[in-house]
């Protein structure tokens, strides 16, 4: 699996060379290399008013010609105005070989190439931020995990209330059940306390 994230500030990106997300194998592009104008501008006014300015398609658009002419990637705008991430489409996408994410910045983006060449927009909640590099860094996450950067069994124990040693802190103890060595019980324990 391959992450290309197509951002204006690449240098936001330094916790996706941390940790355990540098095993994945992440490119960043600054799309602005893309611009034909002689000043590398990529936004302009917005056609009907409006507040801010708009990326402009041409930049995005001659980027992803030279990156996937070809259009093999799974292309994905993180967008607030867009369906949730979930466990389950993160699971869907570990699938994909690669996938091109575009992190919007300012207004937005010209809906024209969202619809030429993109083929899901997602979100990672109902509020806006800033930019799409944040929405993006956690797209990278969720679905990371997913193609084998971290163990399998690992991924099974999310959800539910985990303790470590001592078993008795401040006088709050670990559950019995878990101290017990009975793995069937222990197995069901965690399946009825996730949340």
């Amino acid at each position: 699996m391959k992450f290309t994230i197509l951002s204006l500030f690449p240098d936001m990106f330094v916790p996706l060379k941390t940790s355990i997300l540098k095993r994945a194998n992440i490119e960043v592009i600054n799309f602005r290399e893309y611009s034909k104008d002689k000043h590398k501008k990529v936004d302009d006014t917005v056609y009907g008013g409006g507040a801010g300015m708009l990326l402009s398609c041409q930049p995005i658009y001659d980027c992803l010609q030279n990156i996937d002419k070809e259009h093999k990637a799974y292309r994905i705008f993180m967008t607030p105005f867009a369906p949730v991430l979930s466990q389950i489409k993160a699971k869907e996408l570990s699938k994909k070989e690669e996938i091109i994410i575009l992190c919007g910045h300012y207004e937005g983006v010209d809906q024209r190439v969202i619809d030429m060449c993109f083929d899901e927009c997602i979100s990672i909640g109902n509020f806006v931020l800033t930019g799409g590099e944040l929405p993006a860094m956690v797209l990278v996450d969720c679905v990371s995990r997913f193609t084998g950067i971290i163990k399998d069994e690992s991924l099974n124990d999310d959800g539910h209330p985990q303790y470590t040693k001592p078993d008795n802190f401040m006088g709050v103890k670990v559950p019995d059940v878990l101290l017990s060595g009975n793995h069937a019980n222990i197995k069901k324990f965690n399946v009825e306390t996730k949340k």
